[in-house]
């Protein structure tokens, strides 16, 4: 299965979810055009109260519908845009990626992906249970966050749903997504 983008998201005020749009524009060293954390500094609340001048690795969320489907599994009903994300993919296992890989979306957008995303309290306020269902353990007991991960754009654009996503991994040796 080719990976491909499924629905595109934005909100220009601080809320958890997002409502999905017929297209997103992705502006250079930004984020995503009329999003809450788009800037070239960080915008989430935490962060801003800490530094507000630390640079924004966070500006693009992207999010597996597959963890939809495992969710679903779970009892739990989640819709694209519905945990804050700008991109909602298929096809492509974006929390096996190395920190540093690129994905082109459509024919114009490049974005590299800077870690994972820490997923918060505000998730068990949507659905109560589900930040437990978002997070786990691998085999040697690491958690493991399955909340989707975080980018900044390299080369903006227009992205929309049924685009294409192409993958470019960083020269070796890789290093694994941690938190941002």
């Amino acid at each position: 299965m080719a990976a491909t983008i499924v629905a595109v998201s934005r909100d220009e005020r601080h809320r958890f979810s997002k409502p999905t749009l017929p297209a997103i524009r992705l502006l250079t060293g930004l984020g995503v055009e009329g999003d809450a954390h788009c800037g070239e500094t960080v915008k989430h609340r935490s962060r801003v109260a800490v530094d507000p001048a630390q640079p924004n690795l966070r500006q693009v969320h992207l999010l597996q519908a597959e963890l939809f489907d495992e969710l679903r599994a779970s009892g739990f009903s989640l819709n694209p845009g519905e945990m804050g994300e700008n991109l909602t993919t298929r096809g492509i296992d974006l929390l096996a990626l190395p920190a540093g890989t690129r994905l082109r979306l459509g024919g114009e957008a490049l974005v590299e992906i800077t870690g994972l995303r820490n997923p918060c309290a505000q998730i068990d306020a949507f659905q109560p249970g589900l930040l437990k269902a978002v997070l786990g353990r691998d085999a040697q007991g690491k958690l493991v966050r399955k909340a989707g991960i975080m980018g900044i754009v390299l080369q903006g654009g227009e992205v929309r749903p049924g685009d294409a996503i192409a993958v470019t991994l960083p020269a070796l040796p890789h290093q694994a997504l941690e938190r941002v």
